[in-house]
């Protein structure tokens, strides 16, 4: 029998399962040509499950038996999640059609439906109230994921950072699977309220390695330190939508399953997880701050920059507090619209023949050539190094307040002074821009969706105190959910 109340609840992910599949046989009927009305279908099919989140907001609970919760807490990240995906299907048709003769595009009609199928695996790890629906939609997103990593096919890096994240993100599932058959073994439940039950009279050893299994496995998704090697390759070879993709949507999702997990089925645990995230959060900090310095590849050094801003949000999770839940969410979606503005701007910086480019010292005299994509980037670069007034600082803010409130004001003063050190990188990258010798220029811009995308996540960044309201209002009803 059907269980209609379930069914409302799980709506987007049924949404965009159905329009998968629809999209799919449209692309194996129609063939690569079809590609762009399959993107824009795509796009318009992420757009309607967001529409479909307002029940899960308002009337939200449990669906299926306590495996699926819709409420406010997978309502924020899933339109998060979904705004990113967007973007990432729009911007990609110009990125794929460089070099070819013709003008004839070379994206796959594929490509939107892997992102498809990927939020579909991404609502369900935010909305998973069990470990068996967590682990069904992490893998799940995580096939497509390697898939669009090496969806350049002609291209080696793309290849190889395909190949790599299969490996090691096998590795970490092979973790993340046996730390949860720990927990089930030693707690006798999969579902996040039954493993809360038995943690709340004490820890057994069992548990504590179930624990630490879990957190390790899913610190490789989040791509915290010490299981982050996977990433500057990853984000280098990958194809630059995809990798605004990866840093992006998935990073939401992850960091979302963390938040839930940890706040939900190890919550009556606090004590025992806290100390394994503020060592996971100083050293992502530190080695995000210190390991971009002499990188001279742009996406790299954006690959070590998530590196740096997880181990910020995590800050907010070990604070242990709803206002710590409500900070990691503020700064998600901060951080969602700096990481696709500063990846609009890489898809921006192409030679003379319109062949990508991403060494940072070809942005030398930037500033005298294209004006408006500097002063965007420089905006980026200035909010992810957290200089006030932007949208930067108030994000790092909310996390330090949040840890010092729960009475971590050390581990607060030593994000402060690890963002004095990350800003040096940042930093170098607007020196370069406006007083190094110019390089060659760059081919004029030749997208008006691109150009205005990036316009609109700088007016977020520049003008985003004035809707300060509305998102701390957001943020505090999705930690509330989890309270």
């Amino acid at each position: 029998m059907l269980d209609t109340a379930s069914l409302i609840l799980a709506m987007p992910e049924l949404v965009l399962t159905a329009a998968g599949l629809v999209l799919l046989m449209i692309a194996a009927y129609a063939g690569d040509k079809s590609a762009q009305l399959v993107g824009w279908l795509a796009v318009a099919s992420l757009g309607l499950a967001a529409l479909t989140l307002g029940s899960a907001w308002t009337a939200g609970g449990d669906a299926f038996g306590g495996l699926y919760s819709g409420d406010a807490f997978s309502t924020f990240a899933k339109g998060l999640i979904y705004a990113a995906a967007a973007v990432s299907i729009l911007v990609a048709p110009r990125f794929f059609a460089t070099g070819v003769s013709g003008g004839v595009l070379a994206i796959r009609a594929e490509y939107p439906i892997l992102i498809l199928f990927s939020c579909v695996g991404m609502g369900m790890m935010v909305s998973a109230g069990d470990m068996l629906t967590l682990y069904v939609g992490l893998e799940m997103q995580s096939l497509s994921a390697y898939i669009l990593a090496s969806f350049m096919r002609q291209d080696g890096r793309s290849a190889e950072a395909g190949l790599k994240y299969f490996v090691l993100g096998a590795l970490a599932s092979g973790i993340l699977l046996y730390g949860i058959s720990l927990l089930y073994g030693f707690t006798g439940s999969t579902s996040y309220d039954g493993i809360s039950a038995a943690m709340a009279d004490g820890l057994s050893s069992g548990e504590t390695f179930g624990l630490v299994f879990v957190l390790a496995g899913l610190a490789f998704k989040i791509s915290a330190v010490p299981f982050h090697m996977w990433t500057p390759d990853v984000y280098e070879g990958a194809p630059t939508p995809v990798t605004a993709f990866f840093a992006s949507a998935p990073k939401v999702a992850a960091l979302g399953l963390t938040v839930r997990v940890a706040m939900e089925a190890m919550g009556s645990a606090v004590s025992s997880w806290q100390q394994i995230v503020v060592f996971v959060a100083l050293a992502s900090i530190l080695f995000g701050a210190i390991a971009a310095i002499g990188q001279t590849n742009i996406k790299r050094l954006l690959a070590y920059s998530s590196i740096n801003n997880v181990g910020f949000a995590l800050i907010g999770l070990a604070a242990g507090t709803a206002e710590g839940v409500a900070a990691v969410m503020s700064y998600l979606a901060i951080y969602v619209v700096m990481t696709l503005g500063s990846f609009l701007c890489v898809l921006q910086m192409r030679d003379a023949s319109g062949n990508p480019v991403e060494d940072i010292a070809s942005l030398a005299g930037l500033s005298q050539s294209r004006k408006g994509l500097a002063a965007a980037i420089a905006i980026f670069m200035f909010s992810l190094a957290g200089i006030p007034p932007l949208m930067g600082f108030w994000a790092k803010f909310l996390v330090f307040d949040a840890a010092v409130a729960a009475g971590m004001t050390g581990l607060a003063a030593f994000g402060i002074a690890m963002s004095v050190v990350g800003a040096f990188y940042y930093l170098k990258i607007i020196k370069t821009m406006y007083f190094d010798e110019p390089a060659d220029a760059y081919a004029p811009a030749a997208s008006r969706l691109e150009s205005g995308l990036i316009a609109l996540c700088a007016t977020l960044i520049v003008l985003g105190y004035f809707f300060n309201p509305l998102l701390d209002a957001l943020s505090g009803a999705a930690a509330a959910a989890l309270h």
